[in-house]
């Protein structure tokens, strides 16, 4: 699975580092959301401690701040027009934080 350990990384003095244990529930990651836009979709996620997370798997509004006016209001998303991290992403319009949105 998707883990957030240590282990894999190499150490300050260039060397392997050998894994000590196994995997640990601490350390585990889970796969991203991939936001697309769409309508309003969303799974909660089990966490540890027993808590839930909210996964959006689609979306159509968001709360969008307007600097130079200071104020910030819930509007609908029409289209993802631009981002930065890839054009695939444009293409599929799924939805990131820095994505530019119309």
């Amino acid at each position: 699975g998707i883990s957030r350990d240590k282990w894999h990384k190499r150490r300050k003095t260039g060397g392997r580092q050998n894994q000590l244990r196994g995997k640990r529930k601490f350390e585990m990651g889970r796969a991203p959301a991939n936001t697309k836009l769409g309508h309003k979709r969303i799974h909660s996620v089990r966490t540890m401690g027993g808590n839930t997370k909210l996964r959006a798997l689609r979306l159509d509004t968001g709360n969008f701040a307007w600097g130079s006016e200071g104020v910030a209001h819930k509007s609908r998303i029409i289209d993802v027009v631009y981002n930065a991290t890839n054009n695939e992403m444009v293409r599929t319009k799924t939805l990131t934080k820095n994505t530019i949105v119309q």
